[in-house]
Order: structure tokens, then sequence, then C-alpha cells
């Protein structure tokens, strides 16, 4: 076990000590934040010009009702649709036959250079809105739009789960909403987790074997002593990662948070995790106030990262392994493509299988895809925001564990014997061949 702890101290202080390392852990928290608010940034920022249309309206019934903003202005003007067309001084020309009311297809726009998804549709909605008031007018019926507006319903579900519920224990407001982004980043963490870091085992297996540094190490320590001191080395760095995250945002969540919120914000969410009021009681968005009462209580953050923590480990230990034996049967990166494609493509099916957790968290196929190993890691951590029962989570961890001891084994038997081949890309066949050995 000296020996293990020496390769595991070496492991880890080569990759921590990098400026790389450091500027990642800092950086990554931010970018995940930019790119969540990046679509939001982009929608208020990215203005494009304003757009001139000349509305030719032989109906009489539309032009009147088109209200233009700062990107979109209809003009009417006294002219041919061949005279509007000629213009260049406008962006296009909107048509609008005599028949609209009866025949929504009797309109074409002419633009002169290439339009948009947003422009068309702001279009199509404003004349789909102002058809819909002439044929209600054809029923004579007084203040007819008047009441089709009040009989118009916006409900707002509060959820809460019954089947979660222990002796004594308040009822808890959940929100789908927020488990389904949750879910979504802890299963693209865990993912680009075991793509990165288990390739980075594989990497540096290449790079020792390829300079005969193996060739050395091997006449002082045993080989599967080797792989596992590698691989948990490289895991000591993904934990350190996610528990300096983990600190930083129990941290922020524990000490900053409840600050910034105002207090009468504050005493509102309570209430609706307690079932006292409903979130349309309090007027304020379900989501928000289930994503205020997350961010705000540090024992279920701190939950999630401890479970964060043991599933990225039982992954990386599972997929590092195979990593490592794939890169001691080979001399180069290049050689390594071909037989990593079996490990990768688990890997990718997790991901995909967490796809369709978001539909229905506690279907067969999420169960499963929960429990085989294989994916386990990245399913199970878009599963447990939507709150699904302790026994399935501890049943996975298991699982997840023996299946670790079994592949460490197998990738240990490959290892030993990989070390010492050079010069030849072994088969699947071979591979088989020196497991049972």
């Amino acid at each position: 076990m000296n020996k293990i702890g020496i390769i595991i101290g070496r492991e880890f202080n080569e990759r921590v000590r990098k400026k790389s390392f450091i500027i990642t852990t800092i950086l990554m928290p931010l970018l995940m934040i930019g790119l969540m608010a990046a679509p939001t940034l982009m929608m208020l920022f990215a203005k494009g010009d304003t757009k001139t249309f000349v509305v030719l309206d032989e109906s009489g019934v539309i032009a009147p009702k088109l209200s233009g903003d700062k990107e979109v202005i209809f003009s009417t003007e006294d002219c041919t649709l061949e005279q509007a067309r000629a213009k260049e001084d406008i962006f296009g020309v909107l048509w609008i036959g005599a028949d609209i009311v009866d025949n929504p297809t009797s309109a074409k726009l002419y633009t002169n250079s290439s339009s948009s998804m947003s422009l068309e549709s702001n279009i199509a909605s404003q004349m789909e809105r102002i058809i819909e008031q002439e044929r209600l007018k054809r029923y004579e019926i007084d203040n007819l739009e008047q009441i089709i507006e009040d009989v118009k319903a916006n409900v707002t579900l509060t959820t809460y789960r019954n089947d979660l519920q222990e002796e004594g224990k308040e009822e808890e407001a959940t929100s789908s909403g927020v488990a389904y982004l949750l879910g979504l980043v802890l299963g693209m963490m865990l993912y680009m987790f075991l793509l990165i870091y288990g390739s980075m085992v594989m990497t540096s297996v290449i790079e020792e074997k390829g300079s005969r540094v193996l060739d050395v190490l091997v006449s002082s320590v045993k080989p599967f002593e080797l792989m596992l001191g590698k691989i948990l080395g490289v895991a000591s760095v993904a934990v350190t990662q996610i528990a300096i995250w983990a600190v930083l945002v129990c941290g922020l969540s524990a000490a900053v948070l409840p600050s910034l919120m105002p207090e009468d914000m504050m005493q509102t969410v309570a209430a609706v995790e307690a079932g006292t009021i409903t979130s349309a009681q309090a007027g304020i968005d379900a989501d928000m106030l289930s994503a205020v009462a997350l961010a705000t209580d540090p024992v279920r953050l701190v939950m999630m990262f401890v479970w964060l923590m043991l599933f990225l480990v039982g992954g990386f230990l599972f997929y590092s392994a195979m990593f490592a034996a794939v890169g001691s049967a080979v001399d180069s990166i290049q050689d390594a493509n071909q037989l990593q494609t079996p490990i990768t493509i688990p890997i990718i099916l997790a991901l995909i299988l967490a796809m369709s957790v978001f539909n229905d968290p506690d279907s067969a196929l999420a169960f499963w895809g929960s429990v085989i190993p294989f994916t386990s890691p990245v399913v199970m951590m878009a599963r447990i925001p939507f709150g699904i029962p302790t026994w399935q989570i501890v049943l996975s961890l298991v699982v997840l564990y023996i299946s670790v001891a079994g592949m460490a084994w197998v990738a240990g038997k490959i290892y030993r014997v990989g070390v010492f081949m050079h010069g030849k890309k072994p088969s699947l066949k071979e591979l088989l061949m020196w497991i049972k050995q």
C-alpha cells in the first residue's frame, strides 16, 4: 500500500499543480452559469436592424391593425405590387389578398434579403389574431371578445409528493422544471468527467509506456498496483475539483444568498415549501420559488454533492480501469481510438438515457438505466433531483462498486500483459486471451 500511495501522490501532484487545473476549477462554475445565461443574453442584446415593410392590403382589414416595434415597421402606400417590389430602400413587401379572412393562405411576403423565423412568425401571429377578431364579429354577439378574454384561465400547479413524506415531516413543494435543469447539469457533469478524466488515465499510461518508463517501474511495483495507483491518483484530482465546487456553492448558499434575498421572499418560500400557501396565492412562479428554496438550503445542496461524489468516484473507477487497460495494450493514441470505442459508446448511451429520464423518471427504462453500472452514474444523477426513493440510489451504488471490483480485476489481467507488449496493436480476441491467462 505504501507503493500505491507513492503513485497516487505523484499522479495527484502532477495534475493539481498545473495552471490548467487551477484555471478550470475556478472558471468552470462561471462557464456553466454563462452557458445557461447565454440564450437569454443573446435574446436581449442580439437585436437586428430595423426592417421596413410596405403593406399592400386589398382586404383593407389587416393593414390598419398591424403593429410595429423597434425592429419592424409597417408602411402602407398607394402603389402596385410591381412598384413596391422595385423599391430598394425597404426590406420587403407584404401583400394581402381581398379574401384573407376566409382564406388565410392569401398572403405573400417578398423580401430583398434573407428573412428569419422570428420575423415571419411575428407577422403571421399578428395576422392570425386580426383574422380571428374579424371572424368573431360575424357572430354579432355584443362584447364577444371581452367574454372570451374573461373566460380564459391560467392554471398554476404547486406539486407536493405524498410518497416521500416521513413521520412528522411537513410536505414540501416540488418543481419538475428545477429538477429537469438540475438533472441535466448533473448528468452532463458526470458525462464530461468520465470521458475527460478516463481519457487522462489512458493517455498517461500510453505516454509512460512509449518512453519505456513502465518497464522500469514494474521492476519495483506490481503492474496491478501501478494501474490502481494511477486510477486512484487521477480520481483524487476529480474528487478535489468537485469538493472545491461543493464548498464554493454551499458556502455561497449558506452565507451570501440569504442576505441577498428580501426577507419577505424568504418567508414566502418557507410558507410555500411548508404547504401553508400555494405559489399562485403568493403571486410568484413555482419554478422560481423552488429554485430559491434549493439554492438557499445548504443541507440539500450538500446531499446533492455527496451523491455526485459517490457516483463520480464509482463511475470513474469503473471506466478508468477499462481506459487504463486500453492504454497498456497500445503504443500510441491513434492505436487506442479503435479499442476505446466500445468504452465510449456506453457513456454516450448513458447520456441519451438521461434525456429520457426527464419525461418519466420512474419508468422501467430509467430504473434499469440507473442500476446497470455501464450507465448508472450518469442516469442516476439525472434522476436524483426528481426525488426518487433512497433505496434505489443505494442499490445503484452497491451494484456499481461491486462492478468496480470485477472490472478492476479484468483490467488488471490485461494491464499486466499489455505493459510489456510493444510494436503491435492487439485484437479483441487477443485481449480475451490475456484475461484468461
